[in-house]
């Protein structure tokens, strides 16, 4: 766990809150929180902008969301997958050469009150998961580049222009802090279960493919 507090946002401390997410921060097994699953009312409503309500409990509340995230595995995690709504995200990608879906390395790194933003029109579509949506894959075009906005944990205001693979986790997260999960930009009938993109598809790197088998059309544009 990192000692001090975070001291870059304005707003008070919400005393309430801050012992609910303690008292739920106790439960972790490990370090680690359950996920939160598709059904559950926290993933469809937006979360409140954090404006320092966790006080220094934060770095603590980071600590287990990133353990959570690698417990699963996972390349990010919304605060909403722990049953928390407040806008705070975490993401972490070690980076895969040669992966056709650019999997550039994202090291990982706290965002809050994310934002984001198409750079240029291409789009790239690729099957994507959700550790709250269990078990099942599906297409989704997304933005091939953004413009990342927000805060780090520390409230410095963070903007960056990522690609490919890191464009696709922050879009991915910052969604869920709007209730947006995937399968609401995916194309349904692309619906594969994780044991068959891997077996049948290898993986799903290659859409087309799974597209002529499947009986949909790979979308043009995000």
């Amino acid at each position: 766990m990192r000692t001090g507090a975070a001291s870059g946002f304005a707003g008070p401390v919400d005393g309430p809150l801050r012992d609910a997410v303690e008292a739920l921060l106790d439960t972790a097994q490990d370090g680690v929180l359950p996920i939160v699953q598709s059904g559950h009312p926290v993933l469809r409503r937006p979360a409140a902008p954090y404006t320092g309500q966790l006080g220094d409990l934060l770095p603590r509340l980071v600590d287990v969301m990133r353990a959570t995230m690698h417990a699963a595995p996972g390349v990010g995690l919304a605060a909403p997958q722990v049953g928390i709504g407040l806008a705070l995200a975490v993401v972490e990608d070690a980076g895969h050469d040669g992966d056709p879906r650019e999997r550039h390395p994202l090291p990982f790194r706290v965002l809050v009150n994310p934002a984001y933003a198409p750079v240029g029109d291409r789009s790239a579509p690729f099957f994507e998961g959700c550790l709250s949506v269990d078990g099942w894959h599906a297409l989704v075009a997304r933005h091939h580049g953004v413009r990342l906005t927000g805060q780090d944990d520390a409230g410095a205001p963070i903007e960056e222009v990522l690609t490919g693979w890191p464009a696709r986790i922050v879009q991915h997260e910052t969604d869920h802090l709007h209730g947006v999960l995937y399968v609401d930009r995916a194309v349904l009938r692309s619906l594969v279960s994780n044991a068959n993109l891997a077996a049948l598809w290898g993986g799903g790197l290659e859409p087309g493919r799974v597209a002529e088998a499947l009986g949909f059309e790979v979308p043009a544009r995000a």
